[in-house]
C-alpha cells in the first residue's frame, strides 16, 4: 500500500513537471499572431494560460495530498537531513552516510535490548538478596567514615600533626590552614627536600617533592602544586610519593596513613647514600635509587623496581 502512494506520488510529480515545462515555453513564445485579429489572439492566449495555472494549482494540491499521506521510514532510516550526506562528491565523505545508517540501526537494537532488560528487572525488583543488602550498608559504612574523616576538627587535625611530627627528629613540619578543613603541610627533610602535602581533613589528597634549595613561597603554599621542581631527582620522588600516598590512604585509620607514609618519606634521608638494592649501585644514568619498597624501604631504581 506504500507503495502505490509513492508511485502516485512521483506520477503527479511528472505530470506537476511537463505542465510547468508548457506554462514556461507558452510565456516565452508569446502571443501568436495567426493573421486574425489582435486583440482575439491575445484574449485567447490570457485565457490560455489563466487555464494552465488553474491547471497547475490543482496538481500542486494533489501533490501536497499525495505527500502528507506518506510516513516516514521507520528507525534508524528516519535521519531527516542527512541524507543529504549521500550527495557529497568527494568519495571519503559518500561512505559517512551507509556508516551513519549502520550506527543508527545499531542504536536502535541497544535501546530494544535495554528496554527488555528494564522490563525484566523491574518484574524481579521485589527479590532482595541478603548479600546485595550487606553490600549496601558496608558502602553506607566506608561513606560515613570518609565523611568523619574529613569533617574532624581542625585542633584535631594539628594535634595529630604535631604528635606525629615528633616521631622523625630529622624532619620539620609547618602547617598552613587555608579553611577550617583544607590543611597544607610543608615537610622539610633535614637539608635534602620539601614536600608539601595538601590535606581535606585527615585524609592526603596531593603532594610534590621539590629540592632544598628550591625557592618555596610560605605564604601560598597552594601555588607549588602547580610548579614542578627543576630536578629530575624530585620529580621522580613526586611520582613515588603520589603512588605511595594512595597506598597508604585508609579512610578508617587516617592517623595510621599519615604516620606510614612520612615513615615513607623519611628513608630518603639516605637518597644520595644508599645502592640500589637490586644493581648495588648507588647511581644508574646520573639517578639515584628514587624508589623505596612499600613495606621494606629497600631502596630501588626505577628500572630495577619495575
Amino acid at each position: 500500500m506504500e507503495l502505490n502512494h509513492l508511485q502516485l506520488a512521483l506520477n503527479t510529480v511528472q505530470t506537476l513537471r511537463l505542465e510547468l515545462t508548457q506554462f514556461f515555453i507558452d510565456i516565452c513564445e508569446g502571443v501568436k499572431d495567426d493573421g486574425s485579429q489582435t486583440g482575439s489572439n491575445q484574449n485567447r492566449y490570457l485565457y490560455t494560460l489563466n487555464e494552465m495555472i488553474g491547471k497547475i494549482g490543482i496538481r500542486m494540491r494533489d501533490l501536497q495530498q499525495v505527500v502528507g499521506s506518506l510516513s516516514n521510514p521507520p528507525g534508524a532510516m528516519s535521519l531527516q537531513n542527512t541524507s543529504f550526506l549521500t550527495q557529497e562528491s568527494t568519495p571519503d565523505r559518500q561512505a559517512l552516510y551507509p556508516a551513519l545508517l549502520s550506527s543508527h540501526k545499531w542504536l536502535d537494537n541497544v535501546h530494544e535490548s535495554s528496554s527488555n532488560a528494564v522490563q525484566i528487572l523491574r518484574q524481579n525488583s521485589s527479590k532482595k538478596l541478603y548479600s546485595n543488602s550487606s553490600l549496601s550498608k558496608k558502602k553506607q559504612q566506608q561513606s560515613s567514615l570518609h565523611n568523619i574523616s574529613h569533617n574532624i576538627s581542625s585542633q584535631a587535625v594539628d594535634v595529630l600533626l604535631i604528635n606525629i611530627s615528633r616521631m622523625f627528629p630529622e624532619m620539620s613540619i609547618k602547617i598552613s590552614r587555608r579553611s577550617a578543613s583544607t590543611v597544607v603541610l610543608l615537610v622539610t627533610l633535614s637539608k635534602l627536600l620539601h614536600a608539601i602535602i595538601s590535606f581535606k581533613g585527615v585524609m592526603m589528597e596531593s603532594v610534590v617533592v621539590k629540592g632544598f634549595d628550591e625557592p618555596i613561597n610560605l605564604n601560598d603554599l597552594q601555588q607549588e602544586f602547580w610548579q614542578e621542581s627543576r630536578y629530575f631527582v624530585f620529580r621522580k620522588i613526586t611520582e613515588h610519593a603520589n603512588i605511595a600516598m594512595a597506598h597508604f590512604l585508609s579512610p578508617t585509620l587516617p592517623d595510621l596513613s599519615v604516620r606510614s607514609f612520612l615513615t615513607w618519606l623519611n628513608s630518603y634521608l639516605v637518597l644520595f647514600k644508599q645502592p640500589c638494592k637490586f644493581c648495588g649501585k648507588i647511581e644508574s644514568e646520573g639517578c639515584p635509587a628514587t624508589w623505596k619498597d612499600l613495606r621494606t624501604l629497600d631502596p630501588f631504581h626505577y628500572k630495577c623496581a619495575f
